[in-house]
């Protein structure tokens, strides 16, 4: 016999059982790139236009290509899980299984080639 109440078995959880995680992700995740992307938006912006040597030399410097790096990463993790909401809220059976698993496969093939076009640059 259960001991938990109905109201205590919910708690935190939406409709799918995660929305609660989601949401936070969500809002953490939008607020960290809040910070991050105005400052990666300049030095791309600053590279842009330069030569291949000059924005080489830019994103070898490690405040540039760590920035780079985590915007990639936070960026494509914010992408999958926005992704994976709608598409958990407008599809349905097979289909939705398979469209999340392309979009988280799509996040993390960007992520991958994003990564090992940083390490190309800087080292």
């Amino acid at each position: 016999m259960r001991y938990l109440t109905a109201r205590k078995r919910a708690e935190g959880k939406g409709a799918s059982g995660t929305g609660t995680e989601h949401h936070w992700f969500m809002t953490v995740s939008a607020v960290g790139l809040a910070f991050m992307i105005p400052v990666w938006v300049y030095i791309f912006g600053s590279a842009l236009g330069k030569g291949h040597a000059e924005v080489v030399a830019t994103f070898a410097r490690p405040f540039p290509a760590i920035l780079t790096g985590l915007v990639l990463f936070v960026g494509m993790r914010h992408f999958a899980k926005g992704a994976q909401m709608m598409i958990e809220d407008y599809a349905r059976g097979s289909a939705k299984k398979g469209l999340i698993m392309l979009a988280i496969s799509i996040s993390y093939a960007v992520i991958a080639v994003g990564f090992y076009a940083l390490a190309k640059i800087a080292l």
